[in-house]
């Protein structure tokens, strides 16, 4: 959702009709797309940049912060526009939707992209680039580097999978039933796994996410097992023996 706002509002900044703001900005005027944020009204879009005389003419106010701006030769207040919708998107979506879910070794970047948009520091130009970073980590699983290999404390059971249902739950899952989360890998998997007191086992299940990441779903019962061809089960070791497999 955010970096699909970012996209939008870099088009915004950068339209054939100049910056363009957005007068009545709030979290009813967009709505999903196909997986894209779309504006719902344009009614209260404008391309005007304040008039000024001076830099004190430049003042950006919000109920809890005013951000300086300079006035610029042809006296228009240099990057209102852009900046007003950007900090906009920082108090409406950013502050509520950045700091949760991510992986831990993600949640600085994101930190960074969340104070620095706070503070007006970045512009769009630079918050689309840093958003487009963490998203290349994310895909390409390079966060997970310099990390421990758990995955060979688990069995591997090909051609089975576990009955759907009920299960425990966990944050911030894909389920209400039970704990589904987007993985890398399963190496990735196996260390969630551990991480989570209730987890037995797990299935990389044919299911993807938007980045093209598979969810995972983690269980806490080694039983119930049923024949699929495509899938693969994950048993801790110490959860199973030689007898009960």
């Amino acid at each position: 959702i955010c970096l699909s706002l970012v996209k939008l509002l870099f088009y915004l900044a950068h339209s054939p009709l100049g910056s363009i703001v957005l007068l009545d900005f709030q979290p009813r005027q967009f709505v999903m797309v196909d997986g894209n944020l779309k504006v719902t009204d344009m009614d209260d879009a404008s391309t005007e940049e304040l008039s000024c005389k001076e830099d004190n003419d430049c003042t950006l106010d919000f109920p809890t912060k005013s951000f300086p701006l300079k006035c610029s030769v042809v006296g228009k207040c240099e990057g209102i526009n852009e900046k007003k919708n950007l900090f906009n998107a920082y108090r409406y979506f950013f502050t509520y939707l950045l700091p949760h879910s991510a992986p831990l070794a993600l949640r600085p970047f994101l930190s960074d992209i969340l104070n620095a948009t706070g503070d007006l520091r970045y512009g769009i130009n630079e918050t689309l680039k840093a958003f487009e970073k963490v998203l290349h980590l994310y895909k390409s699983g390079l966060y997970l580097q310099k990390r421990p290999l758990l995955l060979k404390d688990y069995i591997s059971l090909k051609g089975f999978r576990t009955v759907e249902g009920e299960d425990y739950k966990c944050w911030p899952s894909y389920s209400h039933l039970g704990c589904l989360l987007s993985v890398h890998s399963a190496e990735e998997a196996a260390a969630i796994c551990n991480s989570q007191p209730q987890c037995q086992s797990f299935i990389i299940t044919q299911q993807r996410t938007w980045t093209g990441r598979p969810l995972a779903s983690f269980r806490s019962s080694l039983t119930d097992l049923i024949p699929d061809a495509n899938t693969v089960v994950y048993i801790k070791r110490s959860a199973s023996s030689e007898e009960r497999l």
